[in-house]
């Protein structure tokens, strides 16, 4: 479980950096300044239609040793192990036999163990998700709050090395990966990751993000490039990160939208341990992936659903 910090460290912190542009330690890579979108963007996910699997897979999971101009990134993957425990069933491919990518992102003081439970759920359902450890921000790390600003540019670097692996020979992912339905996704100070991933530092590769408990706090609202439905996930009793600046943030979003928001939530602990809240983030987020990575109208359909079952979630839907 990420470690808590107050408010006060983190907004401070991330005021600063929007300020100064820039850490105390590697220089922060922006991409150029893009305008506001406006309501004329692309109101539809920019996958072609199609369908998810439908059956649970059994899930892999490796690790991969990267390292980014200095910059220690090991890579925890969990995957469909797609005929590794036996014959394929029937059903279980995913577009041509190719899987979504979703690239995700640990909270400060955080790592990607912290998360298995949900990427273990999101891999089952047909995705391939890849969580980078970051070298300031993680569990024993120095905790550099400002480093979140160099982050961006860790998960895109490390999204390369992972798509590489489709064309690594004896890979267990070489021909499963599909390089034209990716998403990125994060917690906390991953969450602000994630959100730099859609402005500043716009990887057009990402067709979907899913923000819990993040606010665009140093990374801006300045959403760029082609549309790309965004999940927000956000408990209203945050502790750590204000429920207010996550909804601005998500108020700010051009595109396709919708917010998942927990009245008991707080920055992570519901989400993550509670089975009940759990469920209902796993399974909206795993319709909401369906539809924005495989461009299952079906599983659009099913998402507000799984976000108001048991009364645990209220759900702002502008998918």
């Amino acid at each position: 479980m990420p470690r808590r910090v107050t408010p006060t460290m983190l907004i401070t912190a991330l005021l600063l950096a929007a300020l100064a542009g820039c850490s105390t330690d590697v220089p922060v890579r922006r991409a150029p300044a893009a305008p506001e979108p406006t309501a004329s963007a692309t109101p539809t996910p920019q996958v072609p239609a199609g369908h998810a699997p439908e059956n649970p897979y059994p899930v892999g999971v490796r690790d991969l040793k990267l390292n980014r101009d200095g910059r220690a990134l090991p890579v925890r993957i969990w995957y469909p192990a797609l005929g590794e425990d036996g014959p394929v069933r029937p059903g279980l491919l995913g577009a041509h036999g190719r899987f979504p990518v979703v690239m995700f992102s640990h909270g400060l003081g955080g790592r990607p163990d912290d998360y298995a439970t949900l990427l273990t759920r999101w891999a089952r359902a047909g995705f391939v998700v890849a969580a980078p450890t970051f070298p300031h921000t993680s569990t024993g790390a120095d905790n550099n709050v400002l480093d979140v600003l160099n982050q961006p540019a860790d998960v895109s670097y490390a999204l390369d090395q992972v798509l590489a692996l489709d064309a690594t020979a004896d890979d267990p992912l070489q021909g499963r990966l599909d390089a034209d339905r990716v998403a990125a996704a994060g917690h906390s100070a991953g969450g602000v990751t994630t959100i730099g991933l859609f402005t500043a530092n716009r990887d057009e590769r990402l067709d979907a993000g899913v923000v819990f408990a993040g606010t665009a706090l140093g990374v801006g609202t300045a959403f760029a490039g082609a549309a790309a439905p965004q999940l927000f996930v956000h408990g209203e009793l945050d502790e750590v990160v204000e429920y207010a600046a996550g909804k601005a943030a998500y108020d700010k979003v051009p595109w396709p939208k919708a917010m998942l928001s927990l009245p008991k939530g707080d920055h992570g602990r519901t989400m993550l341990k509670d089975k009940a809240a759990l469920r209902v983030v796993s399974d909206t987020s795993i319709e909401f992936l369906r539809w924005s990575l495989y461009g299952d109208a079906a599983a659009k359909k099913r998402i507000p659903t799984g976000a108001k079952r048991g009364g645990i979630a209220t759900f702002d839907n502008h998918l």
